[in-house]
């Protein structure tokens, strides 16, 4: 989505009838400045992403059999139905979910950031906030997306309530970004403090989100699978609200429903490669030796659904299909945007100037050092699913639909 604005910003100096196609679409588009075009375009992609939306396309009951459909998956609800969710977005995940799952919905418990129902209603947004009466409990911490007091207790309600659950029980889990944040359970010795600190060194040396997930999911009660374990041999559904590029449901707020495939020796490699295994506190050195003949792990997570409910994957997706409604030819350029910020806003630069040469007279062979200079970081940032090519095709292909093409001018 970033990436659509940002080329429609810097070619918006073109005529507009070079990007549409012609046609009773396309006219109903011309009509309709781009700037507003764009606005539209953003709105409806950012409404198709709201949790409502997203439960309602992921969850389905019958109220008349009391069956619950998850996807291609049925569960029958009997008075045994709980949640349990922690991110950014979970309040408003949860308001939709006990909108639909009405009195099946027996007990919640929710970790959220500080401040969020207060900005929620100031804001006007009703449908984010739990109603008056809800059977959720809902727990605020996370100051500054950091791991505090507030949200360890919101960890260990989450856990006593998974524990506490039996075999004729469904768990649904809801997560989305910042959920790791909301979920601090370390495992004792090892305190909340102690962990916090070993994560900022971590990251301040370079580490990325998979070995940050990795140290923390190895000291953690609840991550790598750990809330799984809690609850089992309940039955679990976990929606997620993916804030993570490619969507791995293990790095997502620290795969709290997804069995660890990391052990000791992962973690062992990643202190030693940034330099801090000889100044390890002794409570994490002890939690790290007690892992490997620890006999409940590693997790199983077989009792386990976890289903991907949105992404940037999605969002492209529809706003793809929002684009094409509005008469373009839409390319969706990555999925998968991501590295040092100045290089990519680098590659924005050298893409929207290397579009907007095609568009001109003169054609393709407009820049060619900027085409080199765009090809060289492109290998550079290394991006996995990039459609650079079915991009500017697409440019060179409006520019063969110009009326001055048509009609042989040069």
């Amino acid at each position: 989505m970033a990436t659509a604005l940002q080329i429609l910003r810097h070619l918006a100096q073109a005529p507009l009838r070079l990007l549409l196609w012609r046609g009773p679409l396309a006219r109903l588009a011309s009509s309709m400045a781009l700037a507003e075009q764009v606005r539209q375009l953003f709105e409806s992609t950012v409404r198709a992403m709201l949790p409502g939306p997203l439960l309602q396309r992921a969850l389905s009951l019958d109220p008349d059999t009391g069956q619950l459909k998850v996807r291609d998956r049925s569960f029958q609800l009997q008075q045994n139905l709980y949640l349990v969710g922690f991110g950014k977005a979970v309040l408003g995940m949860a308001a939709a979910a006990e909108e639909l799952l009405g009195q099946h919905l027996v007990q919640g418990v929710i970790s959220v950031p500080k401040g969020i129902r207060a900005a929620m209603e100031c804001a006007g947004k009703q449908e984010m906030l739990l109603k008056p009466h809800s059977r959720i409990q809902v727990f605020e911490g996370a100051e500054g997306n950091l791991p505090d007091r507030d949200a360890l207790r919101a960890a260990l309600a989450i856990r006593q309530l998974a524990e506490g659950l039996t075999a004729d029980d469904l768990l649904l889990v809801l997560i989305s970004g910042g959920g790791s944040a909301l979920l601090p359970a370390p495992i004792p010795p090892v305190t909340l403090e102690e962990k916090q600190t070993l994560t900022k060194l971590l990251a301040a040396r370079g580490a990325t989100i998979q070995e940050l997930n990795t140290i923390r999911k190895a000291l953690s009660q609840l991550k790598g699978g750990g809330l799984a374990q809690a609850a089992y041999p309940a039955q679990v559904v976990s929606l997620i609200l993916s804030d993570v590029v490619g969507d791995p449901v293990e790095v997502i707020a620290s795969g709290p429903t997804v069995a660890s495939v990391h052990n000791v020796q992962d973690c062992l490699y990643i202190l030693n490669r940034y330099g801090l295994r000889a100044s390890l506190p002794r409570s994490v050195k002890t939690v790290l030796a007690q892992a490997d003949s620890d006999p409940h792990r590693p997790h199983t997570c077989g009792h386990v659904l976890n289903v991907i409910i949105g992404s940037n994957a999605l969002a492209l997706a529809e706003a793809q299909k929002q684009a094409e409604a509005l008469g373009y030819r839409a390319v969706v350029l990555s999925t998968a945007i991501q590295g040092d910020v100045k290089s990519v806003a680098q590659f924005y630069g050298l893409l929207a100037r290397v579009a907007g040469a095609r568009l001109t007279q003169h054609g393709a062979g407009a820049s060619v050092k900027e085409d080199e200079q765009l090809q060289e970081l492109v290998a550079q940032l290394q991006l996995p699913d990039l459609q650079l090519k079915g991009a500017l095709e697409a440019v060179e292909l409006w520019l063969g639909h110009r009326p001055e093409k048509q009609h042989g001018a040069t």
